[in-house]
């Protein structure tokens, strides 16, 4: 079972970019880059960032323990993965030295170091059993299918785009904010609500059709995937809810959204039908649909509304990674579905 091993890849990924973003206006101030680690203690600090620095790379020292549980011995596994989180944190560190918006704290580095050794030891405590279980699970609810866990964990990066309130509902390949361009057309009524509509069933069908094709069982997807959706919507509605206003928690809920929703619903139904090559044939199609789409679609007012609440505080990092995942996602989806038609 390789889970542990993609899991562990995606989140040093997710650490390196939310320490180091947004990776512009790097500047050198003349001092040395371990400075830091002489530094007193801050004389502002809560409690709060404290913990976030400790949890943030517990699941880092867990999945990194996991991942390489092959190695002789009870405890090298653990103090590897330790080393791992300790010379990650450390080098993102030594580089906030050359960002305007980053401060490098020891503190955080200690902080960083603990939780890496948390998680790794709660891996060699239980990281067995948890193994067993999630390789029972694999077994029950995943196809037989070649690398079926990097399928699921593109499934769990779509899922992290939900929680974009300024995004398009199930938008993903928007590459111009990342490539600066400006947009084609220009925001009318009419016009957003035909590409808002097509963009939600050209991407309805696809993540549909793609977590089909890694479940096993003919009768139960129908369920899984029921109920993968309505988890896809509560993310959704809870994100716009915390991170924007309580009162804009179904904004996404737009005449486009539900037209289009309830298309995509019928004709993911019917897809569902075909056999497992064609199904991931249409899933290939629709993806590129959907990407040519969601850049043509003009910017909506509320998102551009959305996007200047919600970049304040903490929230501007995670901010960036979800965007940066939303725009990349199709291609990362698409040579996966290619390799695995091939397969089958």
């Amino acid at each position: 079972m390789r889970l542990p091993l993609y899991l562990a890849l995606a989140y040093l990924v997710l650490i390196g970019y939310a320490s180091l973003y947004p990776f512009a206006n790097w500047r050198d101030l003349g001092l040395s880059p371990l400075a830091f680690l002489g530094a007193a203690w801050p004389r502002y600090w809560t409690g709060f960032d404290l913990a976030v620095n400790v949890m943030a790379y517990v699941p880092l020292g867990f999945l990194l323990a996991l991942t390489l549980r092959r190695l002789p011995g009870r405890w090298p596994a653990a103090l590897a993965a330790l080393c791992i989180g300790a010379l990650l944190s450390f080098t993102v560190e030594c580089l906030q030295n050359w960002l305007p918006t980053r401060v490098p704290s020891n503190i955080d580095l200690a902080c960083n170091t603990a939780g890496s050794a948390i998680g790794a030891v709660i891996a060699v405590w239980k990281g067995k059993a948890i193994f067993w279980h999630l390789t029972q699970l694999q077994q029950k609810l995943l196809a037989p299918i070649p690398h079926a866990e990097l399928g699921l964990v593109l499934i769990g990066m779509w899922l992290l785009t939900q929680l974009s309130p300024e995004t398009l509902l199930f938008g993903v390949g928007d590459l111009r904010q990342v490539l600066g361009l400006t947009p084609a057309l220009p925001y009318a009524a009419p016009a957003f609500f035909m590409l808002e509509t097509g963009v939600i069933v050209c991407n309805t069908i696809v993540i549909g059709l793609f977590a089909r094709t890694l479940l096993a069982g003919r009768n139960a997807p129908q369920l899984v995937l029921l109920a993968f959706f309505v988890l896809a919507l509560a993310i959704r509605t809870l994100a716009a809810a915390v991170l924007v206003a309580p009162h804009d928690a179904l904004a996404w809920l737009t005449p486009g959204a539900r037209l289009g929703l309830l298309i995509g619903g019928v004709l993911l139904s019917l897809l569902l039908m075909l056999p497992a090559a064609l199904r991931i044939g249409c899933a290939g199609v629709a993806l590129m649909a959907g990407t040519a789409l969601v850049n043509l679609t003009p910017p909506n007012p509320y998102s551009e509304a959305a996007l200047a609440t919600w970049r304040q505080g903490h929230f501007l990092n995670f901010n960036g990674l979800t965007r940066w995942i939303a725009s990349l996602w199709p291609f990362l989806a698409l040579p996966y579905l290619t390799a695995l038609g091939r397969r089958l």
